[in-house]
């Protein structure tokens, strides 16, 4: 179940390859710079060069989801009873500092990001707050042409409703952790790969996981006008004394706004969601779920 780095470095090969047209090189998940930012040191810059994972539960994005599922522990519920469950996100990043060399498919940027992800469960009287997560985090990300990668130290902490405390009155888990991570992704034109994992240096509970490997593949294969069809499939191993699998698959069409001058694209995306493996959701780490749905995602 440690195979995951072997695709990293099979990741590293392909960006070691040759790439022709590299100036020429835009990005079908987003990723972009502004013409006149395109080389040398710019402060606060415009853009990104590390796109967000589509199906990672987890990527820092803005997104509102209806889902469906097993949620029995969340939720109170007969096991096997499906539930209905609203997750909301909120992110926003900045560039803080972009060294770019003269080609504009090459650069480092480092910056800054924060994000909150909350679970409603739609099935109660008030649409109870059942779970939040709060993540901040410092990227450092690299690009040359279809090859990037992101090196981010980020910390997560998470806390219960009080509808959700006062109705259902769970052992509550004081989750927080800081973690290091690092994915290498390598676009070959409609078809994304990516892999890498991460390793937390403070945890509490210290029974929270201590690594993780993480894997996926995006494919973009056909466009029409300014949409474009999106499949994704995202797995994360987790290492909490056995590595254990999380599935998590979206799918659907991205509608993307793309400046003529190759700068960063605005997308909205519908996608639909299916997961299976240990809850995403801070508090609820240590249950595992099944749930399927569709969402709205924004990358603006």
């Amino acid at each position: 179940m440690r195979r995951w780095p072997v695709l990293a470095f099979v990741l590293v090969g392909l960006a070691a390859m040759p790439v022709s047209g590299q100036t020429a090189f835009r990005s079908r998940c987003g990723a972009g710079v502004e013409a006149g930012e395109r080389a040398g040191s710019v402060f606060l810059p415009a853009g990104t060069l590390f796109c967000p994972l589509a199906a990672d539960p987890k990527a820092a994005s803005t997104f509102a989801s209806y889902v469906r599922g097993d949620f029995a522990t969340l939720a109170n519920a007969p096991a096997g009873t499906n539930t209905n469950i609203a997750v909301v996100g909120i992110a926003y990043g900045i560039g803080l500092l972009r060294i770019s060399a003269a080609g504009e498919g090459i650069g480092f940027q480092f910056g800054a990001e924060g994000a909150v992800f909350a679970q409603f469960n739609l099935d109660a009287p008030s649409f109870d707050l059942i779970n939040a997560d709060y993540l901040v985090g410092l990227p450092l990300t690299f690009r040359m042409a279809g090859f990037s990668a992101r090196l981010r130290v980020y910390h997560q902490s998470s806390h219960l409703g009080d509808e959700y405390l006062l109705s259902q009155h769970p052992e509550r888990i004081n989750l927080s952790f800081e973690s290091a991570e690092l994915i290498l992704s390598q676009e070959m034109g409609p078809l994304r790969l990516y892999a890498g994992g991460e390793s937390t240096f403070r945890r509490v509970p210290s029974s929270a996981a201590a690594r993780l490997g993480h894997a996926g593949l995006e494919l973009r294969p056909a466009s029409f006008g300014a949409g474009r069809l999106v499949a994704a499939l995202d797995v994360k191993l987790v290492d909490d004394g056995d590595w254990k699998a999380a599935w998590s698959a979206r799918a659907g069409i991205e509608i993307a706004r793309l400046p003529g001058s190759g700068g960063p694209s605005r997308v909205v995306s519908l996608l639909a969601h299916y997961y299976d493996g240990a809850a995403p959701y801070g508090q609820f780490y240590r249950q595992n779920i099944r749930f399927y749905g569709v969402g709205l995602h924004f990358s603006l």
